[in-house]
Formats: structure tokens, sequence, C-alpha cells
């Protein structure tokens, strides 16, 4: 199985035009020297093609995992116009595992600043800035409130797409590297922002992505057979689902929750999508492969009350606006269906346990926290970005934007040590 996929990705190499306006370049949110890598990599240099890799996307490996390539990268190869794209995916997939393993190749600080940085959950956006700032010289301290790193990128993808395996390579790389992690513990609980400036740290950032999730506001939501798709996600071999789940929701989190549900014993998983199919937000891929698992969509259905033995389903339709189609409920269509357990995948918003415990951090409408484009908050020295910024969105543009916000950390705690 190994020995096939090396002699497809090298196939796929071979295949690259290697052109001079590289379009997979412009499509790839961290614009990807996609071409000097795939060069590299066919030239045997493949020290040199991963720290490319790395340098421009310290999550590539994971980013070669879950990134919507068909929209990105690939989606803009231009053999794919009449054909197939080259699959970069499979190729940064084995440089970055290659790049990851070596022991003598990971670039430590040249000259370290000694000054503490302070970052607050290690989802994509933390361990991004943790990478960058230890190389250029900060001494890095991540709090995370869980008992391991990763964040969503652990407790939110389910294994079958994304190894762990991968997010404890990075954790052992960043404890190497001198970074030093307390695990199991909340800033803004008994450790507060301001316990942090008081110990020395010059900067804080929150990356503590969006953990509340979403309710329905139905009858029945608090029965025992109900759960919420975050939390199932967080830890599936606990949960006793029975033999049939109706999960609430069509985006990424709905189609991993329908096919963790097959993988643990259910038999039937029901994804209930209040739309046409216009409304599932999945990736046609994730979405391809619940149904290739044994999930079923049900396409204009929506909950109206859950009950002991199952739901009421009623059929939804489209009607015009003035602003546009809404979705309505045929509440009198409303029938029982059996199914054994509910799980609500219908996003989540951030928890508030850092904001509410530091003055003068400002947030959104959505209660998101507020920052301008290199994600200074409202307080001075206090950074964010990541889900808790944005809401939820992809690994890839939570590097891209952290990217930023690491140069504005190291901006500032340069001109406040000269000052």
């Amino acid at each position: 199985m190994r020995e096939n996929m090396s002699k497809f990705v090298m196939e796929e190499a071979k295949r690259c035009l290697q052109c001079k306006n590289p379009m997979c370049v412009k499509g790839c949110p961290v614009n990807t020297r996609i071409p000097d890598v795939i060069s590299l990599f066919l030239n045997s240099e493949l020290t040199q093609a991963g720290e490319i890799l790395f340098e421009n996307n310290p999550l590539s490996l994971v980013c070669s995992h879950v990134c919507p390539q068909e929209n990105q990268c690939e989606g803009h190869c231009i053999l794919g116009r009449k054909g197939s794209p080259v699959h970069f995916s499979e190729i940064e997939k084995y440089v970055s595992d290659y790049y990851l393993n070596l022991e003598d190749k990971k670039v430590l600080p040249t000259a370290p600043k000694g000054e503490k940085v302070a970052i607050i959950g290690s989802g994509p956006a933390g361990i991004t800035i943790a990478f960058i700032l230890l190389r250029r010289g900060y001494q890095v301290t991540i709090f995370e409130g869980h008992d391991k790193i990763g964040g969503v990128m652990r407790y939110g993808i389910p294994e079958f797409r994304l190894p762990k395996s991968i997010l404890d390579r990075m954790a052992e790389r960043l404890i190497h590297l001198g970074v030093k992690i307390r695990p199991n513990t909340n800033i803004g609980n008994n450790l507060t922002v301001d316990d942090l400036f008081r110990d020395g740290f010059k900067a804080i950032f929150m990356g503590t992505g969006v953990w509340h999730p979403n309710k329905l506001g139905i009858k029945g939501e608090s029965l025992g057979h109900v759960h919420f798709a975050i939390d199932y996600l967080r830890n599936p071999s606990v949960y006793h689902l029975g033999k049939s789940v109706a999960v609430i929701g069509a985006g990424n989190v709905a189609m991993d929750v329908a096919r963790t549900a097959i993988r643990n014993g259910c038999s039937h998983a029901y994804i209930l999508n209040n739309m046409d199919e216009t409304g599932i937000t999945a990736r046609s891929v994730e979405v391809e492969y619940a149904k290739i698992d044994g999930a079923r969509i049900m396409n204009f259905k929506a909950v109206t009350e859950i009950q002991e033995e199952g739901i009421l389903l009623a059929d939804t339709h489209f009607e015009e606006t003035e602003e546009g189609k809404k979705v309505v409920i045929d509440k009198e269509s409303a029938e029982f269906f059996p199914v054994d357990s509910v799980i609500i995948a219908i996003g989540q918003g951030p928890r508030a346990v850092v904001v509410s415990s530091t003055e003068g951090i400002d947030v959104t409408q959505r209660g998101l926290v507020a920052v301008d484009e290199e994600g200074r908050t409202s307080r001075d020295g206090i950074f964010a970005s990541g889900d808790v910024v944005t809401g939820a969105k992809t690994v890839v543009e939570a590097v891209k934007v952290s990217r930023r916000v690491a140069d504005a950390i190291d901006h500032y705690i340069q001109s406040t040590s000269i000052g």
C-alpha cells in the first residue's frame, strides 16, 4: 500500500508543468511555492522542499490532510481544466511528513531575544504563532485547556481524517525546541491575563477557538440522548448512541459526526438538511465519503421537537422574500421519526472565559474578539486570531492570518523594549 502511494506521488510530481505563472500558487491561501517544492522533490532535495513548506506554513502536514484543495491549489491547476489536476496535497503530505521526522534540520533561533510570549490555546492559530515566534528567539509558553495540544484539529476532526500522531509529533517538536506547555490550564479561571503580565510575559496571544455549541432552541433539547457535535467528536467512544442517530446540520462537522457514529456502532445515520443540496456546506468529497460510509442525507427536513424515542420531523420549503429565499418549516407536516440518539451540528461560538475575566477586550455582536488587521485587540499587548476572531474557518485560513499576527507581536515587543 505504501509503495503504491509513493509511486502515485512520484507520478503526480512528474505531471507538473512548472508554469511560469503558476495558478496553483495564487489559489493557495498562503501562496505555497508549489512548483519549487515539486522541483526539489524530483531532484531528491526533500529537506529543502520540506523547509520551504514549513517556513511558509508550520501546519503544512495538517493542511495536506484537511485543506479543501479542490477549491484552492488543485482547483486552480491548469491541468484540471481539461483533465485531472496535479494532486499536490499528496506531494505536500509526503514531503512534510519526511521533514517533520528530521531531528537535526529544525532551525533553532539564531538570535535569542529572551522576551516571553504567552499563547492561550493551541489550535491552528496558536501552534502557527508558537513556531514562528520560537524561531525568532522568543520564550514561548502555551496554555492549553485540554490535556493535549491541537485544539479543534485534535478534538474536532476525526482520526480517519487527521491522524492524532501528527499533532503528537508537533508537540514533541515544540517541546524539543524549548516551548513550555501547560495542559489542562484555562486562563480566566484561576489564572488571569493580568497574572501573565505580572509574571513577565511581554505579549499575550488568544487563540481559544469556538467551543460553545449553538443550540436549536426546541423542546426536548435537554434530554439524555441528545448531544452536541463538538462534544461528541472530542471523545466519541464514551457515548452510547444506539443503532440509529439523527445528525442535525449539513456542514463538514455533520459529515464527520455521521461517519464517526457509523464507525462506533451505529447502523443508521441520518443527516438532516433543512434546505436543498445548495444548503449542504460540507465539501463535496466529505459528502461523498459520508454516503459511502452509509449515511443518508435527507434534504428539506427540519426537527420541530425531540422526544424520548425519536424526533418530530417536518418538511420545509423555500419562500421568496424581498431579501431572497427563506426556509419555511411546514409544521403541520411533522411526523414522528424514530431514532435512538440526536446530535446537533449547527456550529459553535466562543466561550467567554478569558474575555469576561479581562478588562479592556472588546467583542463583536457575535461574541467574537474584536481585532484590527494585525490581530491587535483593544487592550495593549493582547493579540488574537483564528476561530475566536472569525468564527469557524479552515486550518489554512488560520495559518494565513496568524503569520501576520506573529509579525505584529514581534514588532510590538521590539518597539516596547526599545521604548
